[in-house]
Parts: structure tokens; C-alpha cells; sequence
């Protein structure tokens, strides 16, 4: 059966195309128009703004677009974008956000002491991976996908988490806590390991999980989610193997496969930069890397 019966709103998600048209004028008109404003600023970025436009890009075709629709329909839907939402879309936005904008940010009062707690490298990995583990328990998953609002407040939280777990890694603001290429290469592959099990749960998996995907009634709820229900009550649906040839179990383990895979593709590239980064560094002051290595040695044997 066509996902076309679900109508224009659902497929294409007008509102949200709406909103984020008047977020990307807003960005240009803050980072161009107003720059002169910001007691410290320079001029926008190419390479910012492309970043930038490239992650509203992303967050519409995940959100908006129909493989939103198709995520509420096939649970490896629902974890390809899962994927891209909390492992790629935060990196296009802390790259694609000058750092005059972002040091405003952080140093404001009321974000000051939260940007200063959760962007520690050890908090930030346990409260993302505490959150992605404890999202996809059953009874909290199904929860979620039944309430419009516990679904916007918690994948809301997660994705910030997933901003705050980046920011270690990838900001620019003068005066943020900078990690060194080693330390920076231990904890991508900390979090590579970290998010294992709750893939391997969803993999290994003998039976549906999921009532959202494989209850008729509770997947007709949830599907209220991203489908106007006047809509949903024009139609007669059984469950979601209207719309795909996959079992439910084999689109479990598929969903969870994919979602590890995609992480480690994601993972190995910001791995191979960092390392890149760091060679050449290394191969432009080799006498200056030397230097400075030998002082902090001696500091540290000076105070033992």
C-alpha cells in the first residue's frame, strides 16, 4: 500500500518547512546583517554557511520529509534517522555556527553553568548514552511514541545531549575546554563502545519489542504523531506490514544493524580528521611539538 494515503501534511511537513525557512533568515540576518552588533564577530564563513544550510537541509529530510513518515511505519526507519539526527545534524550546527555566536551563547547567564556541566567529556558521554539506552527500553520507547508532547520534550533533550557530547570534539569558542588529539581519539571510540549494547539488545532480539510496531491499536496511536488524525480515521489500517514486505523482527535487526553501522561510518570519518589534523600538525613544528612536550614534562617532575 502507498504511503500517499497519509496526504501532503504528513509526507512533506509544510509547518516545519515554514519554520525553518524563518530559522535560516534568521541565521543570515544574525550572522551578516547584525554582525556589526557583537562586541567581538568577523565575517561569515563560507564554509559556515554552507554547513549550516546543509544541517537544516538534513533536519527537514529526517524530520520532515516522508522518511519521518516512514520512521513512525518501519522501525529501521525510525533508527536510520535516530542515526542521522543525533550523529550528524549536531556537527553541521556547531560547524556551521560562527563561534562569535556560540561564545554569546555559552557565556550567558542561564547557559553558562549547563554548557560548563554537560560538555565535560565524561558527563556528556554518560547522560547521551544513558539517554539513547533509556529511550529505546521498551516500556520508555512505547511511552514516548504515544504522548505528542513526552516525544518533542525527551527527543528534544536527546538531541541537545548529542550537541553537548560533540562540542568537546569540534568547538572554536575561545576560553571552552580544548581536548588533545589523543584524549580526543579515546573518546570517540569510548562512545563507539558505550553505544553498543543498546544496539546489540535490539539486534539480538528473539521477539518484537515494540508495541508501537507490532500492536495494530498502539501503532495507529503513534502514528497520530506525524499523521493529522482526521486523516487516520478516514482509513482502515491493520498494522504496518501494509506497507513493507519486511517481518517484524528482521526490520528490528535490521534497524539496529543499520544504526550501528552508520554510527561507525560517522564516528570513523571525524576519527580519520582528527588524526589527519594531528599528523600534519605534527609534520609542520616537529621542533616546536618537541619543545613543548619537554616543558610540561619538566613542570610535572618539578612538582613531584
Amino acid at each position: 500500500m502507498p504511503i500517499s494515503i497519509f496526504g501532503f501534511q504528513a509526507l512533506w511537513s509544510p509547518y516545519l518547512i515554514m519554520g525553518l525557512l524563518v530559522i535560516t533568515i534568521f541565521y543570515f540576518l544574525l550572522t551578516v546583517k547584525w554582525q556589526s552588533k557583537f562586541k567581538e564577530s568577523e565575517p561569515l564563513k563560507k564554509n559556515e554557511a554552507i554547513y549550516f544550510v546543509l544541517g537544516i537541509i538534513s533536519f527537514y529530510i529526517i524530520k520532515g520529509s516522508p522518511i519521518d513518515l516512514l520512521g513512525h511505519i518501519m522501525f529501521t526507519m525510525h533508527m536510520v534517522q535516530m542515526a542521522f539526527l543525533l550523529l550528524l545534524v549536531p556537527i553541521l550546527f556547531i560547524k556551521g555556527i560562527p563561534w562569535w555566536v556560540w561564545k554569546v551563547v555559552v557565556e550567558a547567564p542561564v547557559f553558562r553553568s549547563i554548557f560548563r556541566i554537560f560538555t565535560k567529556p565524561l558527563v556528556s558521554i554518560v547522560v547521551f548514552i544513558g539517554l539513547f539506552s533509556v529511550y529505546h527500553l521498551p516500556s520508555v520507547f512505547d511511552t514516548i511514541k504515544l504522548n505528542e508532547f513526552y516525544h518533542l520534550a525527551y527527543t528534544s533533550i536527546l538531541f541537545i545531549s548529542a550537541i553537548f557530547m560533540y562540542w568537546p570534539l569540534l568547538n572554536n569558542v575561545e576560553g571552552q575546554h580544548e581536548m588533545k588529539n589523543m584524549n580526543k581519539l579515546a573518546y570517540i571510540a569510548s562512545n563507539a563502545v558505550l553505544i553498543t549494547p543498546a544496539c546489540a539488545l535490539i539486534i539480538f532480539a528473539t521477539s518484537p519489542m515494540y508495541g508501537t510496531y507490532s500492536d495494530s491499536d498502539m501503532w495507529l496511536k503513534a502514528m497520530e504523531l506525524c499523521v493529522p488524525s482526521t486523516t487516520l480515521s478516514g482509513l482502515t489500517l491493520s498494522g504496518p506490514e501494509l506497507f513493507s514486505n519486511m517481518d517484524l523482527i528482521s526490520d528490528q535487526q535490521v534497524g539496529g544493524v543499520l544504526m550501528k553501522i552508520i554510527q561507525e561510518i560517522i564516528f570513523g570519518v571525524i576519527l580519520f580528521k582528527i588524526f589527519r589534523r594531528w599528523w600534519n600538525t605534527e609534520r609542520k613544528n616537529p621542533e616546536e611539538i618537541t619543545e613543548n612536550a619537554l616543558k610540561e614534562f619538566q613542570n610535572r617532575t618539578r612538582y613531584q
